[in-house]
């Protein structure tokens, strides 16, 4: 099969994992658990199951030079990138702190054509265009915030952006399940420390846990070692763009399993960014 499908298949596996994550989450907090217990849970569950795979199959780990990289991808850019996304909802709407998080595959292609040589081609930035522009419709109106909350937003997609391209370079020479270990054990050390300082409430009841477990293992390790790999295949830049199909998908379920309304503007953004993603896995761009 041609490797660019492959890849497109894996962050199309990828979005769909990741877009179920909002509705794992609303079960989770009806539960009663706060937010960064379920991070932490969700992260040494996920680093767990995934370390036991890479021991039981006796797989390489990534080198010592890597591991270090990888290490700061999780307890400092996955950290940060979810603690600025928070504390952006404090401050700005749902719909602009989302639109501000799609920023990153423009920010994606931009800083891998200046700061890696990447190629920009006309069809990678007429999709990535295309991308923004659906996923400015998926996510509706309600863009309201202040300049803290924009700021916190931008910065999400910022730090997203970065952690990316980081990535992209690391996974040249790492195996995705491997590099996908390493950052979730990462960030749920760091989120460790967190919750033993701030003493957050966890789960109390068959369904939060079931929701929290859902969030680890479909929502983390399917969503990171699909992301990963498809990075592999695609080049950060592609892999970033395709994966606009997350929002898609989060509203699509939300319809389907919480009765929300799905208006004409966001199946419209949908049309386009599905449109966005066939054309660039189509596409003959070359591989970074």
């Amino acid at each position: 099969m041609n490797p660019r499908w492959t890849g497109a298949g894996l962050i199309a596996l990828s979005a769909v994992s990741f877009g179920a994550m909002a509705i794992f989450a609303r079960f989770a907090f009806a539960g009663g658990v706060e937010l960064t217990a379920v991070l932490f849970l969700r992260f040494l569950i996920a680093g767990g199951v995934m370390a036991a795979v890479m021991v039981a199959g006796r797989r390489r780990w990534p080198s010592r030079r890597n591991m270090r990289v990888l290490a700061l991808m999780g307890g400092v850019g996955y950290v940060g990138q979810s603690l600025c996304f928070f504390s952006a909802l404090k401050h700005a709407s749902a719909g602009l702190v989302s639109l501000l998080l799609y920023l990153y595959p423009f920010l994606v292609t931009v800083l891998g054509v200046v700061f890696l040589g990447e190629r920009l081609t006309v069809l990678r930035v007429a999709a990535v265009i295309a991308a923004l522009l659906g996923t400015a419709l998926t996510i509706g109106g309600g863009l309201a915030g202040s300049s803290l909350g924009i700021a916190f937003g931008a910065a999400t997609a910022l730090i997203y952006s970065v952690y990316i391209l980081v990535g992209s370079r690391v996974l040249r020479a790492e195996d995705s399940l491997a590099a996908a270990t390493v950052v979730m054990l990462s960030a749920a050390a760091v989120f460790g420390v967190i919750c033993w300082v701030t003493e957050p409430r966890f789960p109390d009841s068959p369904t939060a846990w079931v929701a929290v477990l859902a969030i680890a293992l479909v929502s983390t390790v399917v969503a990171m070692v699909s992301f990963f790999a498809g990075i592999q295949r695609l080049g950060a830049a592609d892999a970033a763009t395709l994966s606009t199909l997350e929002p898609v998908v989060t509203f699509v379920l939300a319809a389907v399993f919480l009765g929300e309304p799905l208006a004409l503007p966001q199946a419209a953004g949908g049309v386009i960014v599905l449109g966005a993603v066939i054309a660039l896995a189509r596409g003959d761009a070359r591989r970074n």
